[in-house]
């Protein structure tokens, strides 16, 4: 496939942060190493400015006010030329089209040699052009406040994406590239960046059915659109089969009356309370009464029959599309350009994690059995922890914990916005080289007022990367945390620019090139790269109005966490800098890509680290890091059974994706409750209970596709780079450049352009991992997910 959006999402269902340091051996030193950094920590360039415009409203008003008054008039969303008004998204779609079918006519007649040569390159052009308009699209639409920028960017969307679709499907564009594979005197002018493209547009050609017989081509396609439908269909409809339930007052007697106040209903006999979102949970947590706690459960996890029949239709719809592709299962089709490759190897990893998870696990369910037992005073051997039983137990302990600490919690007036943005600056800084520096905002290039725009800057190369920074709420603003591509690193050669000379005499050919936007030119070596550009998305409360002048927002150690995972990804964008757009940043493998962002998480916990920048908004003073010991040995406690969770989820994900869809099973077709009561009774410390259909409100199905394990896989590889690279934080490793300048040059500086277990055999100096496999994959999950 020519295109997939560079999009990430965090993932909505995901167990606690990690804690990624071992918080029963924090000492007195370390506290004195953390406060020694602190006080040795100099100022990156532009590091108060860059405090201040994420702090202080006023500040920020006047920094844009100021530069604005500097700047040329409206350059365009983005600073991309076609954007100036919504209907130039139109423009620039047709503009892309025809450069578009310009360049597949070049790859067409490509019958020389030398012009074989060029393929891997206008193929990577052909679709960066088409992402140029896709990513930016894509965002736009789910963004943008105003509605006439929604409208046009969906149109142009569609328009591209059915032309994308076309392409894809265009066989003298495989037969070409096939041709340029086949000839060893081609392929051996190309390096090994050249040859990684050509090998994956190859593959994404071969999965869009593209050697299939025009009948067969036709099934595929229109399978694909049901597909599409399907998994709308079902993502939308996630509901219970029963909204809310009733109780009497004296089983809701422990809940929180503040929390009841959301109640759906009340009446003589007692409340009506919704089965699934806060309230639900709350009451899950909250709640002594057993009986109401089954009752609750069992209401919130159990599907309509026409979910579970949705369901059903969507799973064999991807397996018929699998079997015609020459595929024996929608896994097996999924996992091919993955790390695991396979799903015999996402087993091998997932029974190696389950295999070191059980020991904690174990202990954990023991001690909440003996809560339990506690609890209920009557010596009964047969009592057991039931699956309704553990969200209750685990937020018992959570609460013993908080309330043996005697301290409330202080923590986010240590974690103003701009003091971690600052801190953020200064650990890059330190670790890889680069920070963050405010800049001016032309008319029109923002989407709202509050957005900031940050230039990435390398200590050797100047701006590398352009960060829109839209990070507080806005009504109608998702909630979800998410980091958006809207345009990858490219090297521009030399015939391009000369090739916008031609067409646009009158025009700056370094503005043609790129559409207006961003773009570095070294001059002694001729070299010019359309710089990634960023956008990261938050959900963060301001302040409230009348405080805005001088409050700042102030963040939760959860929302510190989620700003230090999204910048992970962001990362990788900005150092990911290849020739070739198709492999460049987050353009790897998709169980590749959270390493980064889940490697952040143990940043955001190291005492170091958070001394470089964590303190209080109004004296000044440092952060106690006992504060943060605490939070983590909290947070730490159930995840052996929140990990175990997430596993099980994998595994159901991986049965579902398997050939069963299309088996006949005993007592009839195929049976999704059937599956998933098998995964858990073979595989879970805890049956699900019979009435259940839990999986008619696990949308990540739609998403992954057998890839669901990628975030424990990432998870088990962060927490050994963070040992074995960044040596657990000990002794202010985390903030050293040795352990940044290895995981820039072995993972981050490749992109997608070498294959991850390279990367990682390289890092961690350990050949076994180099070919992968399901032996490698089974030694990731020995690995475990502790931190």
């Amino acid at each position: 496939m020519l295109v997939s959006p560079c999009r990430l999402y965090r993932p909505s269902i995901r167990p606690p942060i990690v804690a990624s340091i071992a918080v029963q051996h924090q000492s007195r030193r370390r506290l004195a190493l953390a406060a020694a950094a602190q006080s040795c920590a100099p100022p990156a360039p532009d590091d108060t400015v860059l405090r201040h415009v994420f702090d202080s409203q006023s500040f920020w008003r006047e920094f844009r006010r100021a530069r604005e008054s500097a700047t040329k008039p409206s350059r365009g969303l983005f600073g991309n030329r076609y954007l100036i008004h919504p209907h130039g998204f139109l423009d620039f779609s047709k503009a892309t089209v025809e450069k578009c079918q310009q360049l597949v006519a070049s790859v067409v007649v490509a019958d020389t040699r030398e012009e074989q040569c060029r393929i891997p390159y206008l193929l990577d052009r052909l679709s960066d052009s088409l992402c140029r308009v896709l990513d930016m699209a894509d965002f736009v639409r789910s963004t943008h406040p105003d509605d006439s920028w929604r409208q046009a960017s969906t149109e142009a969307y569609a328009m591209l994406f059915e032309f994308m679709n076309v392409l894809n499907t265009t066989p003298d564009l495989k037969i070409r590239l096939e041709s340029a594979l086949g000839d060893p005197k081609v392929a051996a002018g190309w390096n090994s960046e050249e040859n990684m493209v050509a090998q994956i547009l190859l593959r994404d050609f071969s999965k869009s059915a593209i050697d299939l017989p025009d009948g067969k081509r036709r099934a595929f396609v229109d399978l694909s659109n049901r597909i599409s439908q399907l998994g709308t269909k079902f993502v939308k409809d996630m509901r219970p089969e029963l909204s809310s339930i009733s109780f009497p007052h004296r089983q809701l007697r422990d809940v929180d009356p503040l929390v009841l106040q959301h109640a759906t209903g009340r009446h003589l006999m007692g409340i009506s309370i919704p089965t699934v979102g806060p309230v639900a949970v709350t009451a899950l947590r909250s709640m002594r009464d057993e009986a109401a706690r089954q009752k609750l459960y069992i209401a919130g996890r159990t599907a309509p029959k026409a979910q579970l029949q949705t369901l059903q239709e969507f799973l064999q719809t991807r397996a018929k599309v699998a079997n015609l592709s020459g595929y024996r299962s929608y896994a097996d089709m999924n996992l091919s350009d993955k790390l695991a490759q396979s799903p015999a190897a996402v087993n091998s990893f997932l029974s190696a994690l389950s295999k070191d998870n059980e020991l904690q696990t174990r202990q954990e369910m023991e001690e909440m059995l003996l809560m339990k037992k506690s609890e209920q005073g009557d010596g009964d051997s047969s009592v057991q922890i039931e699956a309704w039983d553990r969200e209750y137990y685990q937020a018992q302990q959570a609460n013993k914990q908080r309330s043996r600490s005697r301290r409330p919690d202080f923590m986010s007036a240590y974690f103003s916005l701009g003091t971690v943005m600052q801190g953020l600056s200064r650990l890059f800084t330190q670790v890889y080289g680069v920070r963050f520096e405010p800049a001016p905002i032309s008319p029109g290039e923002v989407w709202d007022p509050d957005v900031r725009r940050l230039d990435v800057m390398d200590e050797n190369e100047g701006r590398i990367a352009v960060l829109y920074c839209d990070l507080f709420a806005r009504p109608g603003k998702s909630p979800n945390p998410a980091h958006f591509t809207l345009r990858c690193s490219r090297r521009i050669p030399p015939s391009e620019i000369k090739e916008a000379l031609a067409l646009h005499p009158n025009l700056d050919p370094m503005q043609v090139i790129n559409d207006g936007m961003a773009i570095s030119h070294d001059a002694p070596s001729n070299t010019t790269y359309q710089l990634p550009t960023i956008a990261l998305i938050c959900d963060f409360e301001q302040p409230p109005s009348a405080a805005q002048a001088h409050e700042p927002t102030l963040l939760s150690f959860r929302n510190v966490q989620t700003l230090f995972h999204e910048m992970g990804h962001a990362i990788h964008s900005i150092l990911g800098r290849t020739a070739h757009q198709v492999v460049s940043g987050t353009r790897c493998a998709t169980d590749f890509a959270e390493l980064p962002s889940v490697l952040m998480e143990h940043f955001a916990a190291d005492a170091h680290v958070l001394a470089l920048f964590a303190r209080h908004w109004q004296t000044d003073a440092p952060l106690p890091y006992d504060m943060v010991a605490e939070r983590l040995a909290i947070e730490r406690r159930g995840q052996g059974v929140e990990t175990e969770q997430q596993i099980l989820l994998a595994m159901l994900d991986q049965a579902y994706h398997s050939h069963l869809p299309l088996t006949t099973m005993p007592g009839g077709g195929f049976d999704s409750t059937k599956v998933l009561q098998d995964v858990w009774d073979r595989y879970g410390s805890v049956r699900e209970p019979r009435e259940t259909s839990a999986q008619g409100f696990f949308g990540h199905l739609v998403e992954y596709g057998g890839t669901y394990y990628s975030y424990l896989f990432d998870r088990a590889i962060a927490g050994k780079v963070w040992q074995e690279v960044f040596e657990g934080g000990r002794d202010g490793a985390a903030v050293r450049r040795e352990g940044g300048q290895s995981f820039r040059d072995e993972v981050l500086r490749w992109g997608g352009s070498r294959d991850g277990w390279k990367c990682l055999a390289g890092l961690l100096g350990d050949e076994r991992l180099r070919d992968g496999g399901p032996e490698a994959m089974a030694e990731v999950g020995k690995w475990g997910v502790k931190g």
